[in-house]
């Protein structure tokens, strides 16, 4: 039995999880959700129509924001992670010290350190190489 697609069940699907271009982290890991949801299960050819246009959109998102090919430079990691987690110069002053200091390594005049590092990497609970330049 050959199964035919269905505009109209995938117009409703498409209301229901109202796919779009993916801006942020938190709307790639809706995406995300829902992949993983449809991806554990028998498709629909509806449904697989749904899976393959949100994988698509992750995939756009992820090679834009994460840049796997490129190696991203301490102080951009350290912006980027700043407005992924919607953290401010000012929270970075509680942990590393004077907004001078910080301003100065967000320029990429001051190098982190590794105490420094160290310090981010459990500020934003990632690893602390991402602001040691290798």
């Amino acid at each position: 039995m050959t199964l035919t697609f269905n505009s109209e069940k995938y117009k409703e699907l498409l209301i229901t999880y109202i796919p779009k271009i993916i801006r942020t982290e938190a709307e790639n890991k809706q995406a995300l959700a829902i992949v993983e949801n449809l991806m554990h299960r028998e498709r629909t050819p509806e449904e697989n129509e749904l899976y393959q246009l949100l994988i698509t959109l992750i995939e756009k998102f992820e090679q834009e924001y994460y840049q796997p090919d490129e190696q991203m430079n301490p102080p951009s990691m350290l912006l980027f992670l700043l407005e992924q987690s919607d953290k401010t110069r000012e929270d970075l002053q509680v942990i590393l010290g004077a907004e001078n200091l910080i301003a100065d390594i967000l320029d990429g005049q001051q190098k982190i350190t590794p105490e420094q590092a160290r310090k981010l990497g459990e500020f934003f609970h990632v690893e602390p190489s991402l602001f040691t330049v290798i």
